[in-house]
């Protein structure tokens, strides 16, 4: 055996290493970002790089400026390293999932306000009927406390829309939601044909919390149109806001996920620069979901598993149509919704009010 075995069988011991630094670069396309999911420093994870270029004889980046893109050599070897970082890092999860009894498979669901309320219900009753030996736990979380719980195993799967989605975090949009104008039942534009940008501002507006993402919105869409608009009144959900325009505060912006069609409240469509808003399936990239865990999203969306006609979707990889808006005038998701359907998804059980 020669003296340079015992180094060769080190960096091999390592190669899984470097290959990690490699993917999650890639992934990140930035060196530093891929370094603060590692919690690693930067020029450790360029030295990783570095040594897998060596070792493979390739180049396997091109620099451009602070961004960095990956060369055909690059793009082969992440192909192929991709499945090989996510098995090792899923290891454990998969291993757990397959030592634990299947009688007692405990479910932790991750969700915000909107989806606990609005899209959980009928799901968790029909899953608790279904499989009775298996306890849930819903945690109700939103923003970087949902994504802290994904991140540390402390559940199988959130359900829920986020705007800021981190390259650790794969996204799969079930739902799709239109934005509608609310107004008190005798409001001048309660009436009115056509609601247009200029009406929106022309009384105050009720909506929810500045972090969340309908505020963020609004304010984005009427910034670009250079429309000057007030909030008279900011609320923490969107029962409180349906409430205080029922009672004259003001206007509301909501999306349909929270219209049930029996509140006291004029409807109407929003001008079509208002995207759609997607509400769907969240867990950590790599992660393995347990049986129990598909056996829930199944029942969201019987074909969320297989290959089906909509060829985006891999559990194993970022869907490429992971888009938290869509555009309202395109064509429809798969589970499509509208106020004059009572809102109800298409396909599935009309949801809880």
């Amino acid at each position: 055996m020669s003296e340079k075995s015992p180094a060769r069988l080190y960096y091999k011991n390592n190669r899984i290493k470097q290959l990690r630094a490699f993917c999650f670069t890639a992934q990140a396309g930035s060196i530093s970002r891929a370094a603060e999911r590692l919690f690693l420093s930067q020029p450790s994870v360029s030295l990783q790089i570095q040594a897998l270029e060596r070792e493979m004889g390739i180049t396997v980046f091109e620099r451009r400026g602070p961004r960095i893109t990956l060369t055909p050599d690059g793009k082969t070897l992440y192909e192929l390293a991709l499945p090989l970082v996510e098995g090792i890092d899923a290891l454990p999860a998969q291993f757990a999932a397959r030592s634990q009894s299947t009688e007692s498979g405990r479910l932790d669901v991750a969700a915000g306000e909107s989806s606990t309320l609005y899209l959980i219900p009928d799901l968790l009753r029909d899953f608790m009927d279904r499989y009775p030996e298996s306890p849930v736990k819903l945690h109700n979380l939103i923003g970087a406390d949902m994504l802290a719980a994904l991140r540390n195993n402390e559940v199988d799967f959130a359900i829920g829309s986020m705007l800021d989605l981190p390259d650790d975090i794969n996204y799969r949009p079930v739902y799709s939601f239109a934005t509608s104008l609310i107004t008190p039942l005798d409001h001048p534009l309660a009436a009115k044909s056509d609601i247009t940008l200029e009406d929106l501002a022309s009384d105050a507006l009720i909506l929810p919390p500045r972090h969340l993402t309908t505020w963020r919105l609004v304010n984005l869409v009427l910034q670009q149109q250079n429309i000057p608009y007030q909030v008279r009144l900011e609320v923490g959900g969107w029962e409180i806001m349906k409430a205080y325009v029922e009672r004259g505060f003001g206007i509301g912006i909501a999306s349909n996920i929270c219209l049930t069609g029996r509140e006291q409240l004029a409807v109407r469509p929003l001008p079509e620069v208002f995207p759609r808003r997607t509400y769907g399936v969240m867990w950590r990239r790599g992660k393995f979901l347990s049986q129990t865990a598909r056996r829930f999203i199944e029942l969201m969306d019987p074909n969320f598993f297989t290959a089906g006609q909509d060829q985006r979707f891999d559990i194993n990889h970022e869907p490429s149509g992971n888009q938290v808006f869509v555009a309202a005038s395109g064509a429809p998701s798969r589970r499509e919704t509208s106020v004059a359907e009572d809102t109800a998804p298409l396909d599935t059980p009309a949801k809880p009010g």
